[in-house]
C-alpha cells in the first residue's frame, strides 16, 4: 500500500517531482531522464516506468527555458534509439528462456504473447505503433529481436517512431503547458495522457477477449 501511494503521488505530482530534481541536480537531469527512458524501452523488466507522462512533463518544464527543450529532446530521442536496440539483441541472443515462468509478474509469457499478437496484426509496423503503447512498447523490440527481424528494417522503424514519440510527447506538453487549465489540473492532465496513451493496449485486450469467447462458442 505504502508503495503504490509513493508512486500514484510521482504520477500526480511528476512536475513538482522533476522540477525539485532539476533543482538539485542542474544539469544532471539530462542523465537522469535519459537513463529513465533509456530502462524503459531498453530493459524488460521495466515497463512501470513513465514514458508518454514523462515526456509530456518534461516538455512542459522546457517551456521555461530549463532544461532547453532542443538539447533534452535530444537526447531523450537518442536514449529510445539506445533503449530499443540494447532490448532487440537481448531478445535476439537470450529469446524465449528469459519467459519460462508463467506466475512472474514481470517477466511472463503473456506479455510476449500480447506483443507478439500486435507483430501478427501488423507486422513491422509494430516497431513504430508500439512506441505509443505502454508495455507493449517495452516489449515489442524484444520479440523483434527473439523473431530474428531483419535489422535494418526494424532500424527504420525504429528511428521514424522513436523521433515522433519523443518530440510528439514533448512538444505537446511545450506547447501546452503554459496553459491555465494544464497548470492547474496538471495531476489530471498527466492522468490522461496515460489513459490515452493506453486506449489501443486496452482495445487489443478486449478484442482478444472477444475472440477467445467466439471460439469458445
Amino acid at each position: 500500500m505504502e508503495f503504490f501511494s509513493g508512486f500514484l503521488d510521482l504520477v500526480l505530482h511528476l512536475d513538482t517531482h522533476l522540477q525539485a530534481l532539476t533543482a538539485q541536480y542542474g544539469a544532471w537531469i539530462y542523465a537522469i531522464l535519459f537513463a529513465v527512458i533509456f530502462c524503459e524501452t531498453g530493459l524488460v523488466v521495466t515497463p512501470f516506468l513513465p514514458g508518454d507522462s514523462l515526456l509530456f512533463v518534461a516538455g512542459t518544464l522546457s517551456a521555461t527555458g530549463n532544461p532547453y527543450v532542443h538539447d533534452l529532446f535530444f537526447a531523450l530521442a537518442a536514449a529510445s534509439f539506445l533503449g530499443d536496440n540494447t532490448n532487440y539483441w537481448i531478445g535476439h541472443y537470450l529469446g524465449p528462456r528469459l519467459f519460462r515462468h508463467e506466475n512472474s509478474r514481470v517477466l511472463n509469457p503473456a506479455h510476449l504473447e500480447r506483443t507478439q499478437r500486435f507483430y501478427d496484426r501488423y507486422g513491422a509496423k509494430t516497431v513504430f505503433m508500439a512506441r505509443f503503447v505502454p508495455i507493449v512498447r517495452t516489449f515489442a523490440p524484444f520479440v523483434a529481436g527473439v523473431g530474428r527481424m531483419h535489422y535494418p528494417r526494424f532500424l527504420t522503424f525504429d528511428i521514424a517512431g522513436g523521433i515522433l514519440w519523443v518530440w510528439g510527447f514533448g512538444l505537446l506538453g511545450y506547447f501546452t503547458g503554459a496553459l491555465p487549465f494544464i497548470k492547474d489540473n496538471f495531476g489530471l492532465v498527466t492522468i490522461g495522457v496515460i489513459l490515452i496513451s493506453v486506449l489501443p493496449l486496452a482495445f487489443e485486450l478486449v478484442r482478444a477477449r472477444m475472440q477467445r469467447v467466439r471460439a469458445g462458442a
